[in-house]
């Protein structure tokens, strides 16, 4: 279970969180322009835009969960359980992987425009990386400063819709989720005024029941209500510190406790990481479970015309400043 967000102050910042029981063994990665991505039935990409992102490396290749290219275009897959269907290949389309379609995207594409193109053509595929990670039922968050699509592959076909919210989380599918959210039109981060009765004498009796109903829960459909009304009600200033500041309290708001979510005998979700791109820039922060500080990855100080991927391991363990 996961949330993605985009948020944008004077600059772009798309992040999500990552909420599963367990790690594959994740990485900061930047991918520089002269990696080949070896497509299983799209060719060789040997030329592409840079990117950083999290990633399990498998063989030597980054598999993304989320990445933002060097052109500020940000992409992320989330689990979609039940709902996600791959089909067989087709000679009349790009016939792309599962696990390929982040860097399919953001390789070649500098804003949501210019994917929505080259989506006209995809055939998602139903080809395991290999026989130790089998097919993640995912679906996509594609977002720039101008927009964001959410994209679908189910039995039915490719579905691609306007994402005006800025926000994914995982089922049911995109529209019925947004639908969803005219179950909640009333709510408002001013204080409430009394519609009930005009003959009786209601009164707001603590600060914040604006918001009184807003869901609570762990579960994807509430943390997609309660994410996109932080989001859409968040004010920051547009300095750097303040804008990345606002973005890690929005996706604060559906942090995934240990304890609270027990998936099966013993075994909890949690937030494994939390992260935030400065999508203008370049700049990848993000926190752990274990460690709130706020940690960042320039894609823009490793060689960007190298051939070999930059891998960085996340900082575990709590920091804790003492300042006595």
């Amino acid at each position: 279970m996961c949330t993605a967000a985009t948020y944008k102050t004077k600059d772009f910042y798309f992040g999500r969180t990552l909420d599963y029981e367990f790690s594959y063994g994740d990485e900061i990665v930047v991918t520089p322009r002269a990696y080949a991505f070896h497509f299983r039935e799209a060719g060789e990409m040997e030329r592409h835009y840079g990117m950083i992102g999290m990633a399990h490396v498998a063989e030597g290749c980054p598999l993304y969960y989320e990445a933002v290219n060097e052109k500020g275009l940000g992409m992320a897959g989330l689990n979609f359980v039940g709902n996600a269907f791959y089909g067989e290949k087709r000679q009349d389309r790009d016939n792309i992987a599962q696990f390929e379609f982040i860097p399919w995207i953001l390789g070649d594409c500098a804003s949501v425009s210019e994917a929505r193109k080259k989506l006209e053509r995809i055939n998602l595929i139903n080809t395991p990386f290999n026989d130790r990670l089998p097919l993640a039922q995912l679906h996509w968050i594609i977002a720039d400063r101008n927009g964001a699509v959410t994209v679908e592959s189910v039995r039915e076909g490719l579905r691609i819709y306007e994402n005006p919210a800025g926000i994914l989380t995982n089922n049911p599918p995109f529209d019925e989720q947004m639908f969803r959210l005219n179950n909640y039109m009333n709510l408002s981060a001013k204080e409430p005024v009394n519609r009930f009765s005009d003959t009786l004498p209601l009164h707001a009796y603590s600060r914040g029941m604006g918001a009184l109903g807003l869901p609570g829960d762990l579960s994807s459909g509430s943390r997609f209500v309660r994410a996109a009304f932080v989001k859409m009600n968040s004010i920051s200033g547009d300095s750097e510190n303040e804008s990345v500041s606002q973005f890690f309290h929005i996706l604060g708001s559906v942090d995934q406790q240990r304890g609270c979510c027990e998936v099966s005998e013993g075994k909890y979700e949690t937030t494994i990481y939390t992260c935030c791109c400065n999508c203008d820039k370049g700049i990848y922060y993000y926190t752990t479970y274990e460690n709130h500080q706020i940690t960042a990855v320039d894609m823009h100080r490793e060689d960007l015309d190298g051939k070999k991927p930059v891998r960085y391991s996340p900082v575990y363990g709590e920091h804790i400043y003492r300042q006595n």
